[in-house]
Parts: C-alpha cells; sequence; structure tokens
C-alpha cells in the first residue's frame, strides 16, 4: 500500500516505515505528525485518486530530527568580463519515518 501525499507544497510517494526528507516543518523532533491532503491511495489492485484529496484519508508520521542537506554551490560567471560569483548554501530538511496509511 502507498500514498501520494502533499507536504509543504510538494509530492512524496510514501509507504508505511518509509524515511523521507522534507522541508523543514515547525513541530519539535520527536512530534507526531499527520497529513490530510492524501491525493492517492494504492492498496494492491484497488487505486482511490482524490478530487482533489481523498476523503477521511490520513498519513501519520513521527519527526526523527532537523538537519541541513548538502551544499549547493552557486557559481556565476561571464566571460572576457572578468566576473566570477561563488555562492552557496545548504536546505533545511526535517527527516519523516511514515507510520500508517489509514483510509
Amino acid at each position: 500500500m502507498f500514498a501520494i501525499v502533499q507536504i509543504g507544497g510538494h509530492q512524496y510517494k510514501v509507504r508505511a516505515n518509509d524515511t523521507i526528507f522534507v522541508d523543514r516543518l515547525a513541530e519539535e523532533a520527536e512530534a507526531s505528525v499527520s497529513f490530510d491532503k492524501v491525493l492517492l491511495i494504492s492498496n494492491e489492485d484497488d487505486v482511490t485518486v482524490g478530487s482533489p484529496v481523498v476523503e477521511s484519508a490520513k498519513v501519520e508520521a513521527t519527526i526523527e530530527k532537523h538537519l541541513k542537506g548538502d551544499k549547493v554551490i552557486v557559481f556565476k560567471k561571464k566571460r572576457r568580463k572578468g566576473y566570477q560569483k561563488s555562492n552557496g548554501h545548504r536546505q533545511h530538511l526535517t527527516q519523516l519515518t511514515i507510520n500508517s496509511i489509514t483510509v
């Protein structure tokens, strides 16, 4: 069984006991969260597609920890002009463990 769930404007395909990384959530670590914007649920041969969401469907998850992603280097250059600019950032992420998918 899997579900397509919308978390923070992004869509993720999740199964029970999966670990996913999403944009930073406001809740503390070790907290339990639930997401009700479930767009699709598939249970073997039975597929339920929401319009836009599946009614009374929920995804329960636990926040494992907050962390930063890998460094992304942004390098800008204009040839023959002597212009070079190097910049970088690390995205703030939250690690989630999916506990259950309920319909």
